[in-house]
């Protein structure tokens, strides 16, 4: 919004031409959305906290949990509050990359505030119906696709191909294929980050290590110079995310001056299915799919260990019986972070651990910008 008010001036007023740079406004996004969270953050916990909205604790989760008892929840908010207003005043609001990003976050966020208000508030333990959070996931990937092939972004890359990462290689897949795909990858993402959600800064931390990485790519892959130099595919303006990951990033931020241990207020699924939306939405938009794996690679160990749990205990299950595979786990507790808990590690210790993993994970990302 702001480029559309002051880059006409700047033939009056010479600097205001900086609002003409991505690199800029990128900067301006990242810290309006940490001062944001600053001035709005505080009322959001107070009002979250006066109208009872707080965290429930599992009886079957770790025994250290039940201090958090009470703590306000729904936290989300603010990032969604922190990412969507910079991203107004600073991006340009006729790009579609701004645009679908923008939906993503905020229909994601819808499914976890329905869920988080069917539980908390409503007090229905199970919140939103497992099948129906899935189904509200997945059409979301589904209009997604079929609107990316539809109606492409850019013509640079065909709509309907995805790209691997250290190759400049193309995949293409049918129409049919495709939509399935990125309905896996956003619906994928949401869970992985929402399972993540566990412990004290851990899923905030991470999400900024994360959408600055995305940052970073979404800005070399919108400029010509910098995507032929280094080999990558050029998307013409999909430099315009580098705003929306700029703002997602300081908003993660700031609400991590209030998700820190020990927590004044936990996202809730308000905030873990949103991030993990506009992540997956990120990648899909920037032909990073694959990517993602790398950079969200803590959230991919998360999801993993669930999975990994699950089957194996079903599988204990049928083969030897159901007292053998309770004994007889593949993880202490699942997700991970739970396992280590139940190791002795302290809840600091495993999110400072977790951040240098995520830390790794994107520098060995970025990596991918040059060997080719």
């Amino acid at each position: 919004m702001l480029h559309y008010f002051l880059t006409p001036l700047a033939d009056t007023f010479g600097p205001l031409n900086v609002f003409v740079y991505i690199t800029f406004r990128a900067a301006g996004a990242a810290a309006t959305a940490i001062l944001l969270t600053f001035i709005v953050g505080p009322p959001i916990i107070e009002k979250l906290r006066s109208m009872n909205v707080r965290q429930v604790i599992r009886a079957d989760g770790p025994t250290s949990h039940q201090s958090k008892r009470g703590t306000p929840t729904m936290g989300g908010l603010i990032i969604l509050v922190c990412t969507v207003i910079p991203t107004l005043l600073w991006a340009r609001l006729d790009n579609g990359y701004v645009i679908v990003a923008l939906v993503a976050i905020l229909w994601m966020g819808a499914i976890g505030f329905v869920d988080d208000y069917l539980k908390i508030v409503q007090g229905k333990s199970r919140g939103l119906v497992a099948r129906y959070k899935l189904i509200g996931q997945l059409t979301f990937g589904v209009i997604l696709g079929y609107y990316l092939w539809r109606f492409p972004l850019s013509l640079d890359v065909p709509s309907d191909a995805i790209t691997v990462p250290f190759f400049q290689v193309l995949v293409p897949l049918t129409p049919v294929f495709y939509v399935l795909f990125v309905a896996l990858v956003t619906t994928g993402s949401s869970n992985a980050v929402n399972l993540t959600d566990g412990l004290d800064g851990l899923a905030a931390g991470l999400s900024v290590i994360a959408a600055g990485t995305f940052a970073i790519f979404a800005y070399v892959t919108g400029r010509v110079d910098t995507s032929e130099y280094l080999k990558i595919f050029y998307l013409e303006n999909s430099g315009e995310l580098t705003i929306f990951c700029a703002s997602f990033m300081g908003a993660a931020l700031g609400f991590l001056w209030y998700n820190a241990h020990p927590a004044q207020v936990f996202m809730g699924d308000t905030g873990s299915l949103a991030i993990g939306g506009a992540l997956g939405t990120v990648a899909i938009l920037l032909k990073s799919e694959f990517l993602l794996l790398i950079v969200g690679g803590v959230f991919v160990a998360e999801a993993g260990s669930v999975i990994l749990q699950t089957g194996v205990f079903k599988y204990r299950k049928w083969k030897y019986g159901l007292d053998h595979a309770r004994e007889h786990r593949l993880f202490r507790m699942a997700p991970l972070h739970h396992h280590f808990e139940q190791a002795g590690w302290p809840e600091p210790l495993i999110v400072s651990r977790f951040y240098i993993l995520g830390i790794l994970c994107a520098l060995l990302a970025l990596a991918t910008l040059k060997i080719r």
